[in-house]
């Protein structure tokens, strides 16, 4: 082999090793995916909610998932307690306003690797137009599978306790025997079901 020809060559696989492995990009199937959340309610019990529109895309970067990506985005009117009445309530400027404020949104900043299927995303969690710093714990992404119809998909569950005062919603009732009618600390429950993106 020439001298041009080795050169050429060399040049090329250093370029190749050069590019970094771009991450796969995968999208949330809402339809296998749940987004909740609980909360102290009259001190002795938690209230439990759900919402039912949410969309989301996770990069996952193989090689070094420190550079993943996450982007979450969920309608606050879907909202839903299983009692409409108190739902009306959330929805109003009480708690998330959602006349004002429709998106909640989550859009991650870094990841950190916490061992063996772990993970610590932190981002940034806007919530009735304010924004704050939290952290999901996160196990997973699973290994892929393929479905019946050649999708490929794979999973994560993430949790995550927030201070609903950070984000504006300090309504509250005290009660006679002493505490509150709603906790300050909200607890989320993700559970996502993820599609890789053809």
């Amino acid at each position: 082999m020439n001298k041009a020809v080795l050169f050429g060559s060399t040049l090329l696989i250093g370029l190749v090793a050069s590019v970094p492995a771009q991450a796969d990009t995968w999208t949330i199937d809402t339809s296998h995916s749940h987004v909740g959340f609980s909360v102290a309610h009259l001190v002795v019990t938690k209230a439990k909610g759900q919402f039912n529109q949410f969309e989301g895309t996770v990069e996952i970067d193989e090689k070094d998932l420190t550079k993943s990506k996450v982007e979450v985005t969920i309608d606050a009117a879907s909202i839903d307690t299983n009692d409409e009445k108190r739902d009306g309530h959330l929805k109003s400027p009480d708690f998330f306003d959602v006349q004002k404020h429709p998106k909640i949104t989550f859009v991650s900043t870094r990841v950190k690797k916490l061992g063996k299927g772990k993970l610590a995303v932190v981002g940034n969690l806007t919530i009735a137009g304010k924004t704050k710093q939290v952290t999901l714990n996160v196990d997973g992404p699973s290994a892929s599978v393929k479905d019946p119809w050649g999708n490929t998909r794979r999973a994560l569950s993430a949790t995550a306790v927030v201070n609903r005062e950070d984000f504006g919603m300090t309504w509250n009732k005290a009660l006679e025997a002493g505490g509150v009618v709603v906790g300050k600390e909200v607890t989320i429950q993700i559970e996502a079901e993820l599609i890789a993106k053809k």
